[in-house]
């Protein structure tokens, strides 16, 4: 995503005919070139797109972002930077592993992660304190992951399972 350029957005894109879908821009070249910053704090990105801009991460005032339904192989661990960030929608991509940065993502109370191709999760996801929601539906996950997933309160059994996890990890290294 290059400053100025054109962004086909939409929350719901069953709503809009192609023809008549919203076009947005970020910010003109001559405001980035002037330093000003962006105060969007949501951002959507859907429809067929296969890689991110760098220049996204540098949003961290962001608090909702949403990429879902695009063809999206990985996240980058950059993602890690937007820090503020409460709501993640990466659902309906091709996504098959998760980098470990998303346990930076602190704030983060929804995360949806349906309909891709994940196998296992971070353990980092642990660390994810305030999460209330978590989309894993349609992910041919591991039966670890599943079965405690589909337990009663199954989204903060599984932080306490992965942060559990996370913890013993660390403790097999050896700091001289």
């Amino acid at each position: 995503m290059q400053p100025g350029n054109l962004y086909k957005m939409s929350r719901n894109k069953d709503k809009y005919e192609s023809a008549n879908r919203r076009q947005q821009i970020f910010m003109s070249p001559e405001d980035v070139a002037a330093g000003k910053k962006s105060n969007w704090t949501g951002i959507e990105i859907t429809g067929c797109v296969r890689n991110i801009s760098p220049s996204l991460w540098e949003f961290e005032h962001l608090t909702a972002l949403y990429l879902n339904d695009n063809h999206l192989l990985r996240l980058p661990a950059d993602i890690g930077l937007l820090v503020n960030l409460r709501t993640l929608d990466v659902s309906s991509n091709k996504l098959r592993s998760l980098p470990a940065e998303l346990g930076e993502l602190i704030q983060l109370r929804e995360l949806l992660l349906n309909n891709n191709f994940l196998r296992v999760l971070p353990y980092e996801i642990g660390k994810l304190f305030h999460l209330h929601v978590l989309g894993l539906m349609g992910n041919p996950l591991q039966k670890e992951f599943l079965s405690i997933y589909n337990e009663p309160n199954g989204t903060q059994k599984l932080l306490t399972y992965m942060l559990d996890n996370l913890s013993s990890k660390y403790q097999n290294f050896i700091i001289f």
